[in-house]
């Protein structure tokens, strides 16, 4: 997330889907209730120096939590608020963290949305990396998901996979079903409706989404996210964009989309993805 920030706060609008921005500045040009969905992987504060895995290896940014946890949250809850405030009330804001300041955050941003409009914790299994020696492989990240009122906001249950269950059969139309004393118990066709633990794949080094730039997230978790919590023609909104992969999924799935980044080869690969997705 380091780089140089843009000096042009002012001419940034919701018709300039990729910034080179503070977060917290561009934010504070939105009007309230502005954004529909808002997804954020914010630096996980790991003390590593993240950098492209092409070209001269230049660095993309600093992920290090200055002031440590509490220089974190002085950080990121700020920033927090304001995506509080320009959340339509049908919106939900996902926050993308690991296990170094999830909790932390998760208790502080219940005092901002309120725990009453927390949602879910969302478990992303991907199980790829090296071992651990000493403990349990860290192999997931954690996703915190709250509405702006759990009354209000847009939610369409997703369905995926197969159903776990011995004696499933199938009638003359191929729905499932499982003889019980009672008859015919009837599963729904589409599959079992997906829980708060995603195991989906992480993008290999060999992937075709790869971009080269660092903790890449794969479409497949962001379509997701977007199916899910936004409807077409919606702003969808990611104001730690990285390499763009919420826009450009946003884009494909025909909701529009507004992101940002300090980094500016981060905004110049984000730019160039969503470019090309709308050229096809």
């Amino acid at each position: 997330m380091s780089g140089s920030t843009s000096s042009a706060a002012s001419s940034t609008s919701l018709t300039d889907p990729i910034s080179c921005i503070d977060c917290k500045t561009l934010l504070g040009t939105l009007p309230t209730g502005a954004c529909d969905l808002i997804y954020i992987d914010p630096p996980f504060g790991t003390g590593q120096a993240r950098k492209l895995v092409s070209g001269d290896q230049t660095r993309a940014y600093d992920d290090s939590a200055r002031g440590g946890i509490d220089g974190f949250m002085a950080f990121l809850m700020p920033r927090i608020e304001q995506m509080h405030r320009v959340l339509a009330t049908t919106g939900s804001l996902y926050v993308h963290l690991d296990w170094r300041t999830v909790h932390y955050i998760k208790v502080a941003i219940d005092d901002i949305f309120g725990a009453g409009n927390f949602l879910n914790e969302i478990t992303w299994s991907y199980r790829t990396g090296g071992r651990a020696r000493r403990w349990f492989g860290r192999k997931h990240d954690t996703i915190l998901l709250y509405a702006k009122d759990t009354n209000a906001h847009t939610f369409h249950p997703t369905r995926q996979g197969e159903f776990r269950t011995q004696g499933m059969n199938h009638d003359e139309q191929g729905r499932p079903y499982k003889t019980t004393r009672s008859g015919r118990l009837y599963f729904h066709p589409d599959g079992p409706t997906v829980t708060d633990v995603w195991d989906i794949p992480f993008l290999s080094t060999v992937s075709s989404e790869r971009v080269g730039y660092p903790t890449q997230k794969p479409e497949a978790l962001l379509e997701r996210i977007i199916k899910a919590s936004s409807n077409e023609g919606d702003l969808v909104a990611d104001f730690f964009c990285g390499s763009g992969t919420t826009l450009v999924t946003a884009s494909r799935l025909d909701r529009r989309c507004l992101g940002c980044d300090l980094n500016p080869q981060a905004v110049e690969i984000a730019t160039a993805r969503l470019n090309a997705l709308r050229a096809r």
